[in-house]
């Protein structure tokens, strides 16, 4: 009977491990999970309780640690780099070269606080995009008077002045949430900005809100959840790693310092003063300190002894500990390790460019669900509409059909390849086999195709007028056989 027992219990726990394995592992609350507490709560709930904790640690991450400084400024260089810059779309080319031209001459005067120009104001929001998860624009119009080439100018405003906190429902039934107002469609009508940004130098005791519609208004985030309202630093992932590991450093580096301020002591059987003591300096304990210089044979009184200080190292697990801890950083973030660190060491062709593929990936992500939505299309808009009602542009119909000027393409900046020579002849292959059209390659390196196509003409009619003749066929030196010299271009003048 006791045998027959065992063989029930045993059955029994086989049973209840079978059904125990059944579903979801990580939904279990087994032993080793048992301490595994996750909250359901949404996006928004996630930001309503830490999100003010979250971008003033974020903020406070990218002013004083390096590598989220580091991070900020590779992810705004690759993501806008010299600028996102338009082209217009229109059929007409004497029109286009004036829209050209007019918006040429106002991103220049673009920035409401005359500090840069409009691919300047791009590189902020992206930088506030990944620091603080967000930014806001406000469109300003001008008066004729201002002298601007277009009435209209761009006023960046930081995300700590539409506050997390403010949230009611309005009379006429629009809610606020988080400083944005919802009408009863869900649809966003306005922002309510506080005058002055909480800790601004600047900002008046008890300072009010203003209502601003929201067609004056551009919120720049990266939405990452259905229904999102507030952005979230890009940051975020990695922010606990970094600080954690930056108070590791600070404290090895201090270790170390103080360490290396102790030559050697001196120990003595009795307590007596040694003779000379009376003249040196003495730490907080009354004992003496005794300088060492170079070449120092110091002779010690019969009973003492001198032992060197010999401080712990930090042993070789340090650097690999810390390389592991920032490659996790580095692929919370989305930037690769050697943008963030500069560490080439272990890098190679094949690593450099997978790698660059990658983040190249995601920073055309960004560049086109983020920046161009939400930012260059709404100005452009904005700014081709004002630009007719202010004279600038001579085009009647332009209120009866708006979409026969309104497109425009947007070139983000080029990409700069390890190896430029395989992958130039690779496009020539491409261009010639019929694979790709020169007007995707020119736009690949942020050059509007119709413009260098103009400027090649142009430069054709100058050579010949100039009597300039170029080796158009010349190979490059790399391709030129071994032991044949390279014959370098000649040009010569009429």
């Amino acid at each position: 009977m006791p045998l027959l027992e065992n063989l029930r219990t045993l059955f029994g726990r086989s049973k209840a491990r079978q059904i125990k394995a059944m579903g979801f592992e990580g939904a279990q609350m087994a032993r080793r999970l048992s301490t595994w507490r996750a909250g359901s709560e949404g996006i928004n709930a996630a930001v309503r309780q830490g999100g003010d904790a979250l971008r003033a640690r974020s903020r406070d991450l990218v002013r004083n640690n390096p590598y989220a400084s580091n991070a900020a400024s590779s992810f705004a260089a690759h993501s806008i780099g010299a600028g996102i810059k338009p082209s217009s779309l229109v059929e007409d080319a004497d029109l286009k070269d004036r829209i050209q031209r007019l918006w040429l001459a106002w991103t220049d005067e673009a920035d409401a606080d005359g500090l840069t120009d409009f691919y300047g104001l791009q590189s902020m929001a992206a930088r506030a995009v990944f620091e603080a998860g967000e930014c806001f624009f406000r469109l300003r119009s001008r008066r004729p008077s201002d002298g601007l080439s277009v009435p209209l100018q761009l006023q960046l405003l930081p995300s700590e002045q539409l506050p997390l906190s403010h949230c009611e429902t309005l009379p006429n039934g629009n809610e606020v949430i988080f400083g944005v107002e919802f009408d009863k469609l869900g649809r966003r009508v306005a922002y309510h900005f506080l005058r002055r940004s909480p800790g601004d130098v600047r900002q008046p005791t008890g300072s009010s809100r203003v209502r601003v519609p929201a067609n004056q208004v551009l919120h720049i985030f990266n939405p990452v959840a259905e229904g999102q309202i507030r952005g979230v630093p890009w940051l975020a992932p990695a922010m606990a790693k970094l600080w954690l590991l930056d108070q590791y450093d600070d404290a090895e580096l201090d270790r170390k310092k103080v360490a290396a301020m102790f030559a050697a002591f001196v120990t003595r059987p009795a307590p007596e003063d040694v003779m000379g003591e009376e003249g040196l300096p003495r730490d907080d304990d009354g004992a003496a300190l005794l300088g060492l210089q170079p070449g120092t044979m110091q002779l010690l009184l019969p009973g003492e002894d001198i032992k060197f200080s010999d401080p712990a190292d930090v042993g070789g697990s340090y650097e690999a500990f810390q390389y592991r801890t920032l490659l996790a950083c580095c692929s919370a973030m989305g930037v690769p390790y050697t943008n963030v660190t500069g560490d080439l060491r272990q890098a190679n062709y094949s690593s450099l460019r997978e790698g660059k593929l990658e983040f190249r990936r995601r920073m055309e992500q960004f560049q086109h669900n983020v920046m161009i939505f939400q930012l260059c299309r709404p100005v452009w808009r904005r700014w081709m509409e004002d630009a007719v009602l202010s004279g600038g542009l001579g085009i009647n119909d332009f209120a009866a059909m708006p979409g026969r000027y309104l497109p425009a393409k947007w070139i983000p900046p080029k990409w700069d390849w390890v190896d430029p020579l395989k992958d130039r002849k690779a496009e020539i292959e491409a261009i010639n086999a019929g694979l790709k059209s020169r007007s995707d390659v020119i736009e690949s390196e942020g050059f509007d195709a119709e413009e260098v196509d103009r400027r090649i003409a142009a430069d054709r009619v100058r050579e010949k007028a100039l009597g300039l003749k170029f080796e158009k066929d010349a190979k490059p030196s790399s391709m030129v056989e071994e032991n044949q010299p390279a014959t370098p271009s000649k040009a010569s003048a009429a």
